[in-house]
This record gives structure tokens, C-alpha cells and sequence, in this order.
């Protein structure tokens, strides 16, 4: 009877965990759905489909100076949905490897770095506003938050946060990468 049970068993043990394994959701259409958020939000306080906005990688909130494939593609989707809406996105990879904004290490730089860094790079690319993002991995769920920024002065046009479980998918691309 043990003989014959303990297969059974083994068999049902492992049918329920992968029933019980956590599937990914729809990555693109969740960057849409963000994209559109942002949008709705900031066209309410002025930013118009003429002016060229610019997309960065989205990065690790624990970790400023890096990304990932996954910070990299949710900036790629949230581009091309601001794209169909009808503004104009600068694809920055045709003209520099990409465009990655970057932080500081130190908490209190942080901020004026990214100043800084979004003033240069408006100048440089004429750019009205640019989209950026932070991730932080957790257990089971990612957290994004997305903010459309306007460049002149730093002023959040428009938010948006949302949770991603984590699942086979999510989990490679969350694995940073170095960047080419």
C-alpha cells in the first residue's frame, strides 16, 4: 500500500506546485496602460504631442547606477505607446548607445545629479519632457513607478505605480545586465 501511495502522492505534490508557480501578466499591455496614465495626467497640465519627449531606462530603486532588461523593455513599451498617442519620442539609440539617466550612490547628490543630467540632456536633444522610472524587486511582486517629468524645471507632469508578479519571465529579465 505504501508503495502505491507514495507515487500517488508525489504525483499530486507536483501537480500543485506548479499550479501554485506565479505566471507572468501581460508586460506590454501593463506599460500601456502606464503610458496612458501618464499621458491622460500630463496633458492636463501641458504637455503637447509637438514637443519631443525623451524615455530612459527604467532602473533598481536600490541601486540607481544599474538596470535591467526588464527596466529597459518597460522603457521601450512605455515609448512606443507615447509613440501611437502621437508625440514625438527621440529614439536616442540612433544617435548614442542609450539613454540612461543616472543617480548617485549618495542620497542627498541623488536628486541634483538627475537635475543636472535631465537640463543637459533637454538642452542636447530639445527634449519638452522625459519619462523615467525605478523598480524595486520584491518576493513574489516588481513595484514600478513611472514619472513623465518636464525638463525646464523638474516639475512631475505625471505619475503612475503599479505591481508585476514575478514570474519565470519577469524574474530573468529583472537580472541586471551589464550594458553594452
Amino acid at each position: 500500500m505504501v508503495k502505491t501511495a507514495l507515487p500517488l502522492f508525489l504525483l499530486i505534490f507536483i501537480t500543485a506546485c506548479s499550479l501554485l508557480e506565479v505566471r507572468d501578466s501581460n508586460l506590454v499591455r501593463s506599460s500601456y496602460r502606464a503610458a496612458d496614465a501618464l499621458l491622460d495626467k500630463a496633458k492636463e497640465v501641458h504637455l503637447y504631442p509637438g514637443k519631443p519627449i525623451l524615455v530612459a531606462s527604467f532602473v533598481d530603486i536600490d541601486n540607481v547606477q544599474v538596470s535591467s532588461t526588464f527596466g529597459r523593455i518597460i522603457a521601450e513599451q512605455m515609448g512606443s505607446r507615447i509613440a501611437q498617442r502621437g508625440h514625438k519620442i527621440i529614439e536616442v539609440k540612433l544617435r548614442t548607445n542609450s539613454l540612461f539617466v543616472r543617480g548617485s550612490e549618495n542620497e542627498n547628490e541623488g536628486e541634483f545629479m538627475l537635475s543636472r543630467e535631465l537640463q543637459d540632456i533637454s538642452l542636447q536633444y530639445d527634449a519638452h519632457a522625459v519619462v523615467v522610472g525605478t523598480y524595486a524587486k520584491a518576493a513574489e511582486v516588481v513595484y514600478v513607478t513611472a514619472k513623465v517629468i518636464r525638463t525646464k524645471d523638474n516639475i512631475i507632469l505625471g505619475s503612475y505605480d503599479y505591481v508585476l508578479p514575478i514570474g519565470k519571465d519577469t524574474k530573468k529579465m529583472l537580472q541586471a545586465a551589464p550594458r553594452r
